[in-house]
Formats: structure tokens, C-alpha cells, sequence
């Protein structure tokens, strides 16, 4: 995924990264823990250690590349558990050793975040008698997640001041806020940036083009919530033009 835009790399997005840290020399960090959450039609996840793989040689042997999950997105969302992980491939072994050192004399994560650590990464198999309520579970998690997606979406472009790209995955959206220049203005009179009216997380934190304004907004309220705070917004947001245009 990139941030904060919440959009799915495509496969040739990841080859063109992985050719150009392979002939940069630079070591590749894959921030994989969205891995599940993917909305959008056609959109599919593809891991770097896979597709670096398939690439063959040199890249499959000599890029160096460093994967990491978390039981802290995805379907589980269980952040409190701080349970984690991160693989390493091509890996220089003295660098490697420097790392398992640093590592070992750390104290071990908690014990209830290694539990589920490990039933994250293996999770029921078909012949388990626990499979198909596993199943159901993760993809009723995931469905209403892809509806909440697609709803912030909707109603975000029918605002009008407010544009909101497709969120193809993670739990956040992005939008575009138009501002009038009367409160830009006024935002400076105030030494305050003009998205600091947003009790959220402002897009100057994104590296937003200059002269744009945005803020990211996560999708995990219930639905029965999310659609009243969408609308709010909007309706705040056209009654904030109005004043300062």
C-alpha cells in the first residue's frame, strides 16, 4: 500500500522499486501489515519477497530486503497484543549477526502477543473444526471493512469542496479539502496551518503538494457511526466555505 493515500501497488510498481534499490545499492524495508486489507476490485496484494523472488537473478540473490507484519491491522486488529515480526532476505550475515545480537539481549515481547503471533501465522486449516467459522469471521471483518471504505468514498465526493480518491485498502482515507482564501488568510494571521482546524490528522504531515490541503481519516467507526460523523463533516465543512468566502 502507499501512504497515506491508501492505494494498492500494482506487481509492476514493486518491480520498478525493487530494480531501482537494486541499482541505487539500497536496502529494501516492506511495511507489509496491510497485507488483508484490500477493497478494491481488480486490486490484489503482492508481496515484495515474492515478487523479488520470481524476478530470479541478480535481484532474487543479492537485494537485500526486509519484510515486517503485525497482528495490530489486518482482520485481527488486536494493537494492545504488540505482537510483530520482520523477515529478512539477502541479508549481509555480519550485518545479520549485529542484528540477532541486538535482538537477543532485549527483553522478549509479552507472551499473550507471541500466542497470537503464532496463530496468526497459522491459522486453521481446511480439515480443522474450526475453519469454517474462521472463515466466516475474517471475511465478515474484512467485508465491512471494504463497505465502510467504499462509503467514505461516496460521500465524500458528493460534498462539494471534497474530493476522496478510491480507498483500495488499510483503514484510513485521504481527501482534499478546497479552502477559501479568506481562511487560509486567516489561518496565518493565527500562526496556525490552515488543515489545523480538523480535530484529525492533518495532511501537512504527508508531504502534501503546496498549496494543497488534506487530512487523513480512519474508516474503523462502526457503520451505524461512521456515516453520521461523514456527513457532519461534510456539512461542516460546507457551512466553513460559506463564512470564509
Amino acid at each position: 500500500l502507499h501512504l497515506p493515500e491508501r492505494q494498492v501497488q500494482a506487481r509492476e510498481c514493486i518491480e520498478a522499486v525493487i530494480r531501482f534499490a537494486f541499482e541505487e545499492r539500497l536496502f529494501l524495508m516492506a511495511d507489509e501489515v496491510y497485507q488483508d486489507n484490500v477493497y478494491a476490485e481488480g486490486s490484489q496484494f503482492h508481496s515484495f519477497k515474492k515478487v523479488l523472488t520470481e524476478m530470479g537473478p541478480p535481484y532474487a540473490t543479492h537485494q537485500e530486503l526486509a519484510s515486517f507484519h503485525s497482528v495490530s491491522k489486518g482482520y485481527m486488529g488486536e494493537c494492545g497484543f504488540r505482537g510483530g515480526y520482520v523477515e529478512v532476505v539477502n541479508m549481509d550475515p555480519a550485518v545479520q549477526r549485529q542484528m540477532q545480537k541486538l535482538m537477543s539481549v532485549r527483553l522478549c515481547p509479552p507472551v499473550p502477543g507471541q500466542v497470537l503471533l503464532s496463530i496468526v501465522v497459522s491459522p486453521p486449516a481446511p480439515s480443522d473444526p474450526s475453519f469454517v467459522q474462521f472463515q466466516a469471521e475474517r471475511q465478515a471483518v474484512l467485508a465491512e471493512l471494504a463497505a465502510k471504505a467504499k462509503l467514505t468514498e461516496q460521500v465524500f465526493n458528493e460534498s462539494p469542496g471534497i474530493r476522496c480518491n478510491p480507498v483500495q485498502g488499510a483503514m484510513y482515507s485521504f481527501p482534499r479539502v478546497q479552502l477559501p482564501p479568506r481562511a487560509v488568510q486567516r489561518a496565518q494571521e493565527l500562526s496556525l496551518a490552515p488543515d489545523m482546524f480538523f480535530c484529525m490528522v492533518p495532511g501537512s504531515g504527508f508531504g502534501q503538494r503546496e498549496g494543497t490541503y488534506h487530512f487523513r481519516m480512519t474508516i474503523l467507526p462502526p457503520m451505524e457511526k461512521l456515516r453520521p460523523l461523514l456527513e457532519k463533516l461534510s456539512q461542516f465543512h460546507a457551512k466553513f466555505t460559506r463564512e470564509y468566502s
